[in-house]
């Protein structure tokens, strides 16, 4: 395997690995409906502020979510259209497994 092709395949698996973690993919899940703050983000997953902050910081980095201020506080959404697709797909994928592999 060639090296652009194993570096690419390196990236990928590291894109993947951030959606392995239960706190972030709530965090993602909430944020396909519409842009949060931390503290309905904090409400909503019921997981403290803290740990939401350290996660948000973490799916930043990744390019999974962008922020916008707005007076005192930040504000976050998915960061394109890519990301809530890969989500839906996701979704899908595990509606469809549940039905027994029926299209439904």
């Amino acid at each position: 395997m060639d090296d652009v092709k194993s570096r690419e395949i390196t990236e990928i698996a590291d894109f993947f690995k951030v959606f392995g973690d239960f706190t972030r993919m709530q965090i993602l899940v909430t944020l396909l409906k519409e842009e949060l703050c931390v503290q309905c983000l904090t409400d909503l997953t019921e997981v403290s502020q803290s740990a939401i902050s350290h996660q948000l910081r973490l799916l930043k980095a990744s390019g999974l979510v962008k922020a916008r201020r707005e007076g005192k506080k930040m504000y976050y959404s998915l960061d394109d259209e890519h990301i809530k697709v890969i989500l839906e797909v996701a979704r899908e994928h595990v509606e469809h497994k549940k039905n027994g592999g029926l299209h439904v």
